[in-house]
């Protein structure tokens, strides 16, 4: 008789765990919400370093004395005192049209012409167009002021001294390099066949500039018109090297004179200046905030 032989039964296999899908999950929420947490303290501290300086700035314009050592975010003994004196004692009220007028011929004349130069350079080609372009990245690389010497010998020949109209102009010139590019990198992302289309129909460069690209660039517009606008509010090395008389002064230099003056040293003046000239550009900010990021954004995307 054959004896059988039973297969005796190994060992059971190891069974390999698989990571349940729930804690995974698990995981990957507390990941990002540590990632989170250290996002808004991040931008908790830089926060509080940013809006620190501007409390204590309103807080000065507010407090009592002359002087900035007593000063503090939230005066005990607040008062309108400052500003007061600010438009009754100085001549701000004169200072602050100057400079309105500067900034407000700035914004008008680079608008226009950034949009101009960018519309030349992206839809027309022509001789010396490379070479142009390359001159102009090159002159935006230096700052204005390398040129200063230059410019007052310039606007001394020409009998442009002392003239906020000159002095916008010199505004318009020195930022025209960097919006131009601006313009160009927009306007290069704005689709051709609407030009090609209505060249079939007829239409010249002028008219189709005016009734098809630029309201397309409306956006881009808006940031060069911005931030036009509020340079000159706050440039001091060109005002102080072509503005002289009394009546030419603008904000900057007004306020600069408050502080050095051995006789006065009216820190909390000063304040009181900085913070009234700081509400018109933050109200234009925030009115046309989506309009600006909307243009920062697009004129990142291609240059």
């Amino acid at each position: 008789m054959t004896a059988t032989t039973r297969n005796e039964p190994g060992p059971p296999a190891t069974r390999q765990k698989r990571p349940r899908r729930g804690d995974a999950e698990g995981r990957q929420r507390l990941r990002d919400g540590t990632a989170g947490l250290f996002i808004h303290i991040e931008l908790a501290i830089v926060a509080f370093i940013v809006v620190f300086p501007l409390l204590w700035v309103v807080g000065s314009s507010l407090g009592p004395g002359g002087g900035l050592a007593n000063a503090t975010p939230i005066p005990e003994n607040a008062s309108l005192d400052n500003y007061v004196h600010l438009f009754t004692q100085t001549d701000y009220g004169r200072w602050y049209l100057n400079s309105l007028y500067v900034a407000t011929l700035n914004m008008v004349g680079s608008v226009i012409l950034s949009a101009l130069c960018g519309y030349v350079f992206a839809r027309i080609r022509f001789r010396g167009r490379k070479v142009s372009m390359l001159g102009i990245l090159i002159l935006q690389m230096f700052p204005s002021f390398l040129t200063a010497i230059a410019v007052y010998m310039l606007f001394l020949n020409f009998g442009l001294l002392d003239s906020l109209t000159g002095l916008a102009l010199v505004s318009i010139a020195a930022a025209l390099p960097y919006n131009t590019w601006l313009m160009k990198g927009y306007t290069d992302n704005l689709p051709a066949s609407l030009d090609e289309a209505a060249a079939i129909d007829g239409a010249g460069r002028i008219t189709i500039f005016r009734k098809i690209v630029l309201p397309l660039m409306r956006p881009m517009l808006t940031f060069v018109a911005i931030t036009q606008f509020t340079i000159p509010w706050m440039d001091f090395i060109l005002p102080r090297l072509l503005l002289q008389s009394q009546d030419k002064q603008t904000v900057a230099l007004g306020l600069f004179q408050l502080i050095t003056n051995q006789y006065l040293n009216d820190f909390t003046t000063f304040a009181a200046g900085a913070v009234v000239l700081a509400v018109p550009i933050t109200i234009l900010y925030i009115v046309l905030q989506r309009h600006l990021v909307t243009g920062a954004m697009a004129g990142a995307e291609k240059g």
